[in-house]
């Protein structure tokens, strides 16, 4: 029996509003040249607009991780975990929280919310893409994510 995983590539949604954050992401798991593919959101809201299927994102698959920053405009990134784990569709896509913040309180609500991984971004460069290469083949090859209910994927 085959592994199911070699069949598909895992879709990374990346919520991040730091350009220079979200390059290092992208390119760190392009570099890994594991079968992935990231799409990126530049704040909560956009990210709700393309996990609800709205206007131009109507045609947008859901993802299989979320990556996801908590001090962004419009939407902060405890506003949009509160709304994919309200909704039933969205509920058991894991989410990652990937912050510069180090605060407890940040942590404790993440967790609350049933946020999958917590991790604060190193300030050094090649420790900042170290951990995004180590996320990208947990979250990418080593877990076994629940079954995603999108049929398109089968």
């Amino acid at each position: 029996m085959s592994d199911p995983k070699d069949a598909l590539p895992i879709r990374f949604l990346l919520v991040e509003d730091d350009h220079d954050h979200a390059f290092i992401v992208k390119k760190t798991i392009e570099r890994e040249r594991i079968m992935n593919s990231v799409v990126h959101a530049e704040n909560g809201a956009e990210a709700w607009e393309m996990l609800s299927r709205q206007g131009e994102h109507a045609d947008t698959p859901l993802p299989d991780i979320i990556i996801l920053d908590i001090k962004m405009p419009v939407m902060n990134g405890h506003e949009l975990l509160a709304k994919i784990r309200e909704d039933d569709r969205l509920r058991r896509i894991p989410v990652v929280m990937m912050t510069t913040s180090e605060s407890e309180r940040d942590r404790e609500m993440a967790y609350s919310q049933h946020v999958n991984s917590y991790l604060v971004k190193p300030l050094d460069f090649e420790k900042f893409r170290q951990l995004v290469k180590d996320l990208s083949l947990y979250w990418g090859v080593w877990n076994w994510n629940p079954p995603s209910g999108d049929l398109t994927r089968e």
